[in-house]
């Protein structure tokens, strides 16, 4: 079993490799002509929106909570990481190292407010849980319309340009890689449990409280993590951005996805935050595009796209290598001594 995950990693390091390159190879070369650098634009949106609806799967699909405020996280987050990169531009740091520091300013920022509002929201369930988390987001977001220093209710301008496709896309691919083993872990084992019989998972010893608190706390680091993303790009924000159609509409892309599958989380955050842009000139139909597209697949598919099912590049080597189950039957010869 050693070897299969060795394997694994490396497939799926090599798969990413290959999605960066052939990235790189498109914008370039310049193929798309004079709609490369809109395409990019794009792609680049793509990525932080993937981490922001990735984080709220943690809450929605692994925990199985019912959350409306996640834009409240991505809103600290991206204002965080703002200001702490404007204080520190001019003070002799590289642009990467800079960038660095501010995301992880913004996502520990957004890690402890998640702290301080899952301790007590998360011991509400279902919709009292969906009305607290709401109601966060709004009281964050009427704090940031208020305090000077987010720009009280105008747009926050000057935000360093710090942030492109590249450095969005790695980002994306480390911070999807820890969710998906925190998922994969003892924790996120715990955490299913939990949502799938509380009342079980409490009477055998798990520590429901805590669980839930360092999930949501997860989620949240995430989110502010993809709020910097988003700060460094569009260098300029407003707190109305962030309200409560923001959390609705990733929640929708988690739905869509499929609520547990973080490759549902890619795929769906990915195709709905690039389809609005795509049908740019047809302004007037978009969004009835977009409905269109919810309302198909809450009726052929309400699990969602992918359901709980997770892409894996290790079954495709197996279906192409005709070694399905040879590793599960490796190991049971090896611990049989013959």
């Amino acid at each position: 079993m050693e070897k299969r995950f060795k394997v694994c990693y490396f497939l799926n390091f090599l798969g990413v490799l290959a999605v960066f390159f052939l990235f790189v190879l498109l914008f370039e070369n310049n193929v798309f002509g004079r709609s490369t650098q809109y395409i990019k634009g794009i792609s680049t949106t793509a990525c932080y929106t993937v981490i922001m609806v990735a984080s709220l799967n943690l809450v929605v699909g692994c925990m199985g909570e019912f959350s409306l405020g996640h834009a409240g996280f991505v809103s600290v987050g991206a204002y965080a990481s703002a200001i702490v990169s404007n204080g520190l531009a001019g003070k002799g740091l590289p642009d990467i190292a800079l960038f660095l520091v501010a995301l992880l300013a913004g996502g520990i920022a957004a890690g402890m407010t998640g702290v301080l509002v899952g301790i007590p929201a998360l011991r509400l369930r279902g919709d009292y849980l969906a009305i607290v988390t709401i109601a966060f987001a709004e009281i964050i977001r009427v704090l940031f319309c208020n305090l000077s220093i987010t720009g009280g209710g105008k747009t926050m301008s000057g935000i360093l340009k710090l942030s492109n496709f590249y450095w969005s896309f790695w980002i994306m691919v480390i911070c999807i890689t820890i969710m998906y083993m925190y998922v994969r872990s003892r924790f996120g084992r715990m955490v299913k449990a939990i949502r799938e019989d509380y009342i079980a998972a409490s009477a055998s010893g798990i520590n429901v409280t805590y669980y839930k608190v360092l999930t949501f706390t997860v989620a949240a680091f995430f989110a502010g993590i993809g709020g910097g993303v988003y700060a460094h790009y569009m260098t300029a924000m407003i707190p109305t951005n962030f309200n409560f159609m923001y959390s609705a509409e990733l929640l929708s892309e988690v739905i869509i996805g499929g609520i547990g599958s973080i490759t549902g989380s890619i795929i769906g955050a990915a195709f709905l935050s690039s389809l609005p842009e795509m049908m740019r000139q047809f302004s007037q139909y978009r969004m009835l595009a977009y409905s269109v597209v919810l309302i198909l697949v809450m009726i052929f598919k309400p699990g969602g796209i992918f359901g709980a099912w997770e892409f894996s590049l290790i079954r495709v080597y197996e279906r192409l290598t005709g070694r399905k189950g040879g590793w599960e039957k490796n190991r049971k010869k090896t611990e049989g001594g013959e």
